[in-house]
């Protein structure tokens, strides 16, 4: 039995599986936002770790399983969102830095972003861990040897082994603009450009192996797997070899395209990252399911975010509006974190249902986005898994804008599902990968509906109402 604990930014899920990665049993719990600021995004690391003590047994519970059942654990997180706290006491000396965060934007301004890119796979941005690390540092009188750093994946780690490991692993590490891709290490220069001390950082560790050994509720259990929850939904979704192309939908969307072994810096507004086996180009868009949700809870257009598909649904087209979802500035391609949002396209008769239809079509013009970027174009399917691929108008017509067809995760919940299979891994349940690939399953495929000369008319207005909001 595998415990497969899922923190995300804005819930916390657990999953026992098999290892056939069958879901026995699951609990979640929501999360608390904090926006003391405009722009600054806070999480309580605290109510962080309750929060898995309580999904983790409620999941077992689920399942019928006790805790001494289990044979290893596997870990998936948030990535970037930035924990500092006392080794002495475990205590945060701070709340977390959301990844959502843009309190060091003009920070990121002066930064070499040549430098970082070539290293790193990254651009300078608010994004990342780096900048709310030194923030964090430079508020805070305690000297350095007495902090310790961690995105959650070492934070939940070292939670559950009483502080006796500090690491994190090497997917998430890659997301904090002070490792090297090349090394897979810290590295010297940009701790400098940083001012990051060494002695606060984690030691970086493969995604799967024996990582530490947890106490939870009261059975002792071997942390076995452990990456970021992207590159986890990669390797749930069974994209193990070059050209393998998944996207997740979430508060964000993150769309992630296995590249094998390459190190070199990425095309022009992507990424790259680690994943397990090796690298991936990545585009990250900022705003997707929480722009439905700004929709439901700062307009009031929506009672709920499920009414999004019956509302779209109802209407042909967007009736000419677009809306462009800079609500925290634009990830990949644009990279402007000065962006803001922007409605096009008002007319006497657009109704609120025109623009749902344009919130959802706004999700999925960001993919394509992203995929042109990635010169990715092709006819094979694209692997989408997370809460928004229940929407089926999205679904078909992300299907119609990529000209590919769209293959939806029989278990929507492919990052915990990519814990547990790294669980399975780390732990010798399985001899290698291939078994993700073999036990995924698909519950709906989207073929294309229109034709590709339609979809680029299509795009091209899209990206018209894009450069009016840049």
């Amino acid at each position: 039995m595998i415990l497969a604990i899922d923190q995300g930014t804005t819930s916390t899920t657990c999953l026992v599986c098999d290892p056939e990665l069958r879901v026995l049993g699951r609990a979640s719990r929501d999360l608390a936002q904090h926006f003391p600021q405009p722009g600054w995004v806070e999480h309580d690391a605290e109510e962080i770790w309750d929060s898995v003590l309580v999904t983790a047994a409620g999941a077992l519970d689920a399942a019928g399983v006790p805790a001494s059942e289990l044979t290893a654990i596997g870990i998936t997180n948030q990535r970037e969102t930035t924990v500092l706290w006392e080794r002495a006491t475990g205590r945060p000396v701070a709340p977390a830095i959301v990844w959502q965060d843009r309190r060091t934007a003009e920070e990121c301004k002066a930064l070499p972003s040549d430098l970082i890119r070539e290293r790193t796979g990254l651009v300078p941005d608010p994004y990342f861990s780096a900048t709310k690390l030194r923030w964090l540092l430079a508020r805070t009188s305690l000297p350095a040897d007495r902090l310790a750093f961690g995105t959650i994946d070492s934070w939940l780690v070292w939670r559950l082994t009483g502080g006796d490991r500090h690491v994190t692993d090497r997917t998430n590490a890659s997301r904090t603009m002070l490792a090297a891709l090349r090394t897979g290490d810290w590295d010297d220069e940009l701790l400098e450009l940083f001012a990051i001390p060494r002695e606060v950082l984690p030691e970086i560790v493969e995604p799967a192996g024996r990582i530490g050994e947890a106490e939870l509720l009261g059975s002792r259990v071997a942390i076995t797997g452990m990456a970021g929850d992207q590159q986890a939904a990669l390797f749930g979704q069974g994209c193990l070899e070059p050209g393998d192309t998944k996207a997740t939908y979430g508060t964000g969307a993150f769309v992630l395209v296995h590249d094998g072994e390459r190190t070199d810096p990425p095309p022009h507004g992507l990424l790259r990252t680690a994943c397990f086996g090796g690298f991936a180009l990545e585009g990250s868009v900022f705003v997707a399911g929480a722009a439905v949700q700004w929709l439901r809870d700062g307009l009031g257009v929506l009672e709920s975010s499920e009414e999004s598909a019956s509302l779209a649904a109802s209407v042909q087209d967007t009736g000419g509006v677009h809306f462009v979802p800079a609500l925290a500035g634009l990830g990949s391609p644009w990279w402007r974190a000065d962006a803001r949002g922007l409605i096009s396209g008002l007319h006497r008769g657009t109704r609120r249902e025109h623009l749902v239809r344009a919130a959802l079509e706004g999700i999925a013009f960001q993919v394509r986005d992203v995929l042109d970027a990635a010169g990715a174009a092709g006819h094979a399917a694209v692997r989408v898994d997370g809460g928004a691929t229940a929407n089926l108008v999205l679904m078909q017509f992300q299907a119609d804008i990529l000209q590919r067809p769209v293959e939806v995760a029989a278990e929507r919940e492919a990052t915990g599902i990519g814990a547990a299979g790294l669980a399975c891994l780390g732990a010798g349940l399985w001899s290698g990968p291939e078994p993700v690939r073999e036990l995924r399953g698909t519950s709906e495929r989207y073929e294309p509906g229109i034709s590709a000369d339609r979809a680029d008319e299509l795009h091209a207005a899209w990206l018209e109402a894009v450069r009016r909001a840049l």
